[in-house]
């Protein structure tokens, strides 16, 4: 399992051919996710604080 494989990803990286293991179509849009992702910190002033749930007593 390595450069002279033809069936494994870093094989085909070698050669540089794709198919099964390594697919281009899931290379392309795995680029394109990590292009359109917004770093930014989350912001607290838009979240509220939820009231925390307490249980109810037992009626006797």
């Amino acid at each position: 399992m390595g450069k002279g494989d033809k069936k494994s990803k870093k094989g085909k990286q070698w050669r540089g051919s794709y198919g099964i293991s390594r697919n281009r179509n899931s290379i392309k849009t795995r680029i394109k996710r990590a292009a359109s992702k917004k770093v930014t910190a989350p912001k607290a002033e838009e979240k509220a604080a939820k009231p925390k749930k307490t249980s109810r007593k037992k009626a006797e």
